[in-house]
């Protein structure tokens, strides 16, 4: 079951959404302003070998949706 990322169209809103059937996708609707005018965005994805990130001397966002993970707010505690 793949999480597609959505931009609509008509209000801007990002949001992700989880399709369990190809036909789901479809009836998928912006949920901040209801409308189906919607944009599949590109996903971000991290891959690590052997359970470590790639870069080691360089934090990683938890979240994996950073563009700068060395200034992730989720990095700081």
């Amino acid at each position: 079951m793949p999480i597609y990322e959505y931009k609509c169209q008509d209000c801007g809103t990002k949001f992700e959404k989880l399709v369990r059937r190809t036909a789901e996708a479809a009836e998928t609707e912006c949920p901040s302003c209801g409308k189906k005018h919607l944009q599949q965005e590109y996903s971000t994805f991290a891959a690590h070998a052997n359970g470590s990130p790639k870069s080691a001397d360089m934090p990683s966002c938890p979240g994996g949706q950073c563009s700068n993970p060395g200034m992730c707010g989720m990095n700081f505690n």
